[in-house]
């Protein structure tokens, strides 16, 4: 999944988060997944979200959000360093949230 759109909104600051969305890639194929947070790094903005699928596995996918509205994207991170730079400002925030294993 290198660029997603997702059907639905992520929430506004302030707004009740729905915890489930489903991603459709280039293909139309759909996937569920279980959002858990946004974070900025670099002035730019990510989601962190966990596949339903495989939640017993723990790993989460991160995209960059490019657009606003209905015109919002989801760019798959390019670089691993990219993605763990993203992660550790995720795990920062969440860690009173979550139980990371390293």
């Amino acid at each position: 999944m290198d660029e997603e759109k997702m059907n639905g909104q992520v929430p506004e600051d302030g707004e009740e988060l729905n915890s489930r969305v489903v991603l459709t890639d280039q293909n139309g194929n759909d996937t569920e997944f279980e959002f858990l947070d946004i974070v900025e790094c670099d002035s730019k903005e990510y989601v962190i979200l966990l596949p339903v699928e495989n939640l017993e596995d723990g790993e989460v996918v991160i995209f960059r959000i490019e657009g606003e509205g209905d015109n919002e994207t989801y760019i798959g991170v390019e670089t691993e360093e990219e993605a763990a730079k993203v992660f550790a400002v995720f795990k920062e925030k969440a860690k009173d949230d979550f139980n990371f294993v390293d």
